[in-house]
Parts: structure tokens; sequence; C-alpha cells
């Protein structure tokens, strides 16, 4: 099976850091949101393959959550993770709109084979979500190659997934809370410049030798890939 985007909408974060870090392993690329009200704007932005969500979250609930994106028309396959299990549990989860129900504690063999079932079912994903393009710039998930004018670009693993990440915001502004949450997974601000190196890095090989900046950087605000130099 082709790697998957999976976001998983957990507030334990221990338990979040162990699925992302197993889904990861298992060869997919596994984002986090800690609260509900988080999940559902990454979820409705779209992209993701799959939704791994707890019931019990703050801000939004798990169910109100699946309803809001199913009220959208947003439907990527949901698993429900929850230690709430009984019968009436499950009904409930499904009737939200949930494709799948999976109670704690669970063996991760097992929720990986129920994600991939449900990528089955689906067809195998969002394939508009493979290949992201801004410009002449274009990066393929599955292959992990760039490219800007037909022109390959080799990257280290870290520096992928900051422009990987960027380009799945193109034209929007990416701030430096969400590059170290979603880019490094830090829940804090290291007080460190890895974020600026990192954008340095990635600017001299995606804009240096071309005509026209993609990678730009917004004044007290943060960073944002688009196409143009306005």
């Amino acid at each position: 099976m082709a790697p998957m985007r999976i976001l998983i909408i957990e507030d334990d974060p221990e338990a979040a850091a162990y699925l992302v870090k197993a889904f990861r392993e298992a060869g997919h690329l596994a984002d986090h949101a800690a609260d509900g009200l988080e999940g559902y704007a990454m979820a409705r932005d779209g992209g993701y393959d799959a939704l791994i969500v707890d019931r019990m979250l703050p801000k939004m609930d798990g169910l109100s959550l699946i309803g809001g994106l199913r009220e959208q028309k947003i439907d990527t396959p949901v698993l429900i993770l929850s230690a709430l299990g009984q019968v009436d549990d499950r009904v409930k989860g499904l009737r939200a709109g949930g494709d799948d129900y999976l109670a704690k504690p669970y063996a991760f063999s097992e929720l990986l084979a129920r994600v991939e079932v449900l990528q089955r079912r689906k067809g195998g994903g969002s394939s508009d979500a493979t290949v992201y393009r801004v410009g002449g710039l274009e990066l393929d998930r599955l292959s992990h190659k760039l490219t800007r004018n037909g022109r390959e670009i080799l990257m280290q693993p870290r520096e992928f997934r900051l422009l990987e990440y960027l380009m799945k915001h193109a034209g929007q502004v990416v701030t430096r809370t969400m590059l170290l949450e979603n880019v490094w997974d830090y829940h804090f601000d290291p007080q460190t410049n890895v974020i600026d190196v990192h954008i340095s890095r990635l600017r001299s090989k995606i804009d240096k030798g071309f005509d026209t900046p993609l990678l730009h950087t917004i004044r007290g605000a943060g960073y944002m890939i688009r196409d143009g130099s306005r």
C-alpha cells in the first residue's frame, strides 16, 4: 500500500506521540492535533487519507468534530479511537459519521490494519494530495522527489517535510508555531534558530538561480509559499 497521510486527533500527549511514531515507522505520514478545534481545522483543510479521532477532546468533542466534517461534505475516512467501548458508545460513534470504531486499549497492528481497510474501501485515498505544485515547483510526496522547472532538487528529510508543509498551505501564512508543531513535533518553543536555519537552506535550494522567488518571509507573522513575487 502507498504511504498514507494520517491526522491523529488526541489530547493525551503520550498516546499521540506513540501513534505518530508508530505510523511513521510503518512508512506513513502522521500529523497531530491536540484538541478538537485544531483537529477540525486541520481536517477541514483536506489532504489527509484518514483521521484517527478520540471521542473525549477539549474545545470540541470527537463526535461533534466528525459531524461537522460530514456536514461540510468532507468524506475523509474516520476511525474513532476511544476508551468508551460499550456497544452504545460504538453505535453513537458510527452514527455520528465515523467509519470504524476501536476501543482502548488496543494493539497497533489491529489499528493499522483497520486504517488500511478503510483506504481500500475508499479506493486508495486522496490522490489529489499526492503531488503539490506551486509555480514551477513540484513536490511528489510518495517518491520524495522535488523539481523546479524540471530540474531535480536534492533535499534532506527535514527540509522535505518543511517544504511539504509549506506547499500544503500554499498561499497561506504559516507561523513558527505551526512549523514547530507539525515539522519538528515540538509543542513548545525551544528558543533556537532551527527554523531560520532550515528556511535559509530551503530558500537557497528552491529559489537561488531562479527568476521568481517562491518562499517569502511575512514579517511578524511567519512564512509563505506562493507563486509570484508580490
